[in-house]
């Protein structure tokens, strides 16, 4: 695992898939620095998938849209699929209010799903052993 570097944003290796999110809304040069860095982690550490969650997003702005497009087209030049998982209700009902499409970019309901749709799935547990996420 990789601690968070200048923007604040961690970028975690599972595998061949780097797992992020956005914690909260970025400002322009975030935004930007945000790209570089996943764009140099995509290359560096030869990823093939990227999962950004945006699970705790409130609200989204025409330019972070536009970076999470573009951050799909470079990914997608460097060998990677990004999935953006996570997508609250307001945000969507945002980016069309605003007439703005992702195009290109992939989506999960969930960080799960995205995982899963990137080819990673949930371990099965030994016959008698208790999930701790499982409910009691």
């Amino acid at each position: 695992m990789t601690a968070p570097r200048a923007t604040g944003v961690p970028i975690l290796r599972l595998g061949d898939v780097l797992v992020t999110g956005l914690l909260n809304e970025l400002d322009d040069q975030s935004a930007v620095a945000f790209t570089d860095e996943l764009t140099e982690r995509i290359a560096g550490d030869g990823a093939r998938g990227v999962l950004i969650d945006i699970s705790r997003l409130e609200i989204i702005d025409s330019f972070v849209a536009r970076t999470l497009m573009e951050l799909t087209t470079m990914a997608r030049l460097l060998g990677a699929r990004v999935i953006v998982a996570g997508m609250r209700p307001a945000v969507a009902i945002t980016l069309v209010e605003l007439g703005l499409q992702l195009t290109g970019v992939e989506t999960a309901l969930n960080a799960e799903q995205g995982l899963t749709a990137l080819g990673w799935h949930r371990m099965p547990q030994p016959a008698g052993e208790v999930r701790r996420d499982a409910p009691r």
